[in-house]
């Protein structure tokens, strides 16, 4: 009964009167704009147009559409002019007639039930998305321009008295959305990510304060989701574990230990043994190491977590830990309690949480502008399990060592990129003990403000720029390069980028687009800057300054490898020094050396093994065979294919 009723809510009144609404646009839970929708009939077709309209940090993003369907919610038209992200261009026009589709004049068959919606925006599209599928008796797959979306049921939420029905949405972007509609059709809320792979949601106005609420909920469907995709990768924890017959570089800088057995017992190193006849406790799980290497597990330094997504990608590249430079408060806490508890997939989720002062160039809902507040949100980070703060652009820097002090205080580090209004130098002696990005420093030690401007040489012999790295020396500053980033961004455009990064072949399809890398032009300043910049942290790596390897958002799972290559094949780093910044630098820049880094008794069973050595060839990090996260083990080639990755 309940079925036809939604049926006939849909099929009747929405046709015969006219229809709007508007939604507030957030990313990362700060509001950056609107979209104003209407529905009503035009010829006896029904026509939706929307207005989608955002400011991210500075830069407008406008999206207008128009669409139009039969009656019955066939579709005929759809046409996009606007941007979906700052750098994302959209235009398009769509007809669908007679099994064919003609797009930008271009035509081609398409299967039955083939409906007109490319990405995740504008946000009242995913609304008649969600009727067409209602009307059409719940098909199990709509085939549309963006890919396969599939649809299902993720529960009711009680929402200020109204009743929401929940559904999560796969294939129409890049891993999973959560929306809500109610007894009309209407959709209320979603849970989403941009064309830039940041936080997205859309909420209407009347629910807008209940924005946690939704991604709160969000982040735990989308790991339920996961969880049974991801069922046939993982191998429960044992009692005991071993690897035996294995070549151990435990990441202390020792030489490898030759035909070496390693103990894990619920989830610990319990005993590092070698002979040929190693003691296995009874009722152990045995893995065969033979002819293969074990390193401890790997870190990224700089990840994003802004999509569930990320675990089982981070766990297929023996990534065990991330540092989660930036998120949702809402979300990030979600989801790293869930993986805590055992209850989610993914690596440990540290938490450096974010925060900005108001400005053009803000990114996030937590920002402070006097030291009350910015007191107050260093506690709210604390309390919630934060080890790190992160300072973001904005920032101003009179509030810089209030933060830190406070931070300081409460056992906590500061991390960050460099203010706008201040220097690299500025910023560590206000109190950050870790960079984010080798742009700062490499500005600051080579003097320039445009990449027009670098020096012909980069000379690091000046007196200031000795004087800063006496300064960076003193105060043991961490910084976090994330060099393959800028690899990706300004190498040359003669080079094509699956030669610098083969794992770009294998994305899911609908991030190929995204993170294709065009390179730059023969002639741009920035094939000088990123020389620049290596030959920066080449010289912070000659100083005996800590480099910890991460790749913010750039190529999945395959970056990090990237980001040791490039330490070892331009950066001056020998093999073990690049495996280094991704295990036991990490895990002291975070206070955590003692359970984490390291193949030692008594620390935590976070370990890859390898089918070849990395120390002879730092590119074989890359060939992974098993992963063992807290004594558990994870079989890597499911893992990819749970979020459409190729292995």
């Amino acid at each position: 009964m309940r079925r036809l009723l939604l049926f006939l809510l849909l099929a009747a009144p929405l046709h015969a009167q006219t229809e709007q609404g508007t939604f507030t646009l957030y990313k990362f839970a700060a509001p950056i704009g609107k979209e104003a929708y209407r529905i009503g009939n035009e010829d006896g077709h029904l026509k939706l147009t929307s207005d989608f309209s955002f400011t991210d940090r500075g830069t407008p993003v406008p999206l207008k559409t128009t669409f139009t369907a039969t009656p019955a919610l066939e579709p005929l038209t759809l046409s996009l002019d606007g941007k979906s992200a700052r750098l994302s261009p959209l235009h398009g026009t769509f007809a669908l007639s007679n099994g064919k589709l003609t797009r930008d004049g271009k035509t081609s068959e398409v299967p039955t039930g083939f409906f007109l919606i490319d990405g995740y925006s504008p946000v009242a599209m995913q609304q008649m998305l969600m009727r067409y599928w209602l009307s059409h008796h719940r098909p199990a797959e709509i085939p549309t321009p963006s890919g396969l979306v599939h649809i299902r049921p993720c529960g009711d939420l009680t929402v200020e008295g109204n009743l929401l029905h929940g559904y999560v949405l796969t294939g129409l972007i890049w891993g999973s959305e959560t929306l809500w509609i109610d007894d009309q059709q209407q959709l209320d809320a979603l849970v989403s990510i941009d064309g830039e792979f940041d936080h997205f949601e859309a909420v209407r106005e009347s629910f807008s304060p209940q924005l946690s609420t939704f991604i709160q909920q969000a982040a735990k469907n989308s790991l339920n989701a996961l969880a049974s995709l991801t069922a046939k990768a993982k191998q429960p924890m044992a009692k005991s574990l071993v690897v035996r017959h294995v070549t151990l570089i435990d990441g202390t800088g020792k030489p490898p230990l030759n035909d070496a057995t390693v103990t894990v017992r619920e989830g610990k190193i319990s005993a590092i043994s070698t002979g040929a006849k190693p003691v296995i406790p009874a009722g152990s799980v045995v893995v065969d190491g033979t002819g293969k290497y074990l390193i401890p597990g790997l870190w990224d330094m700089h990840a994003h977590y802004e999509q569930v997504e990320w675990g089982p990608i981070y766990l297929a590249a023996g990534v065990t830990t991330v540092r989660d430079c930036g998120n949702e408060f809402d979300f990030i806490t979600t989801v790293s309690n869930t993986i805590a508890s055992g209850k989610g997939i993914g690596p440990r989720v540290l938490i450096a949480g974010i925060v900005d002062s108001p400005g053009e160039f803000t990114v996030g809902a937590v920002t402070v502008s006097t030291p009350e507040q910015a007191i107050a949100i260093v506690q709210r980070y604390k309390n919630a399990g934060a080890l790190q703060i992160k300072i973001y652009s904005s920032m101003k820097p009179e509030l810089v060592p209030v933060i830190a002090k406070e931070a300081h205080r409460l056992g906590m580090t500061v991390t960050g990129h460099v203010p706008i209004d201040m220097t690299t130098e500025q910023a560590v002696e206000a109190g950050f003990d870790q960079i984010n990005h080798i742009q700062y420093p490499t500005r600051d030690l080579l003097h320039f403000k445009n990449p027009k401007d670098l020096p012909a040489t980069f000379d690091f012999s000046t007196e200031d720029a000795q004087k800063q790295l006496a300064l960076y020396r003193q105060h043991r500053v961490v910084f976090d390069d994330t060099i393959a980033l800028y690899e990706n961004i300004d190498h040359p455009a003669s080079t094509p980028f699956e030669q610098i990064e083969p794992g770009y072949l294998k994305v899911a399809p609908q991030l190929k687009e995204a993170l294709a890398s065009e390179g730059q032009p023969a002639e741009s300043p920035r094939l000088k800057l990123y020389q620049a910049m290596l030959a920066t942290l080449r010289e912070l790596h000659k100083n005996g300054l800590s480099i910890v390897a991460g790749t913010d958002q750039n190529i999945p799972g395959y970056s990090l490898h990237r980001e040791l290559e490039i330490y070892v094949e331009q950066a001056g780093f020998t093999p073990m020094e690049a495996l280094q910044a991704a295990t036991v630098v990490p895990a002291r820049a975070m206070g955590l050396a003692q359970s984490l880094g390291t193949v030692e008794i008594g620390k935590q069973a976070d370990m890859v093994l390898l089918d070849a050595d990395p120390l002879a060839d730092i590119r074989n990090t890359r060939k992974i065979h098993t992963v063992i996260s807290r004594g558990a083990l994870y079989d890597p080639a499911p893992l990819w294919k749970a979020v459409d990755f190729q292995p």
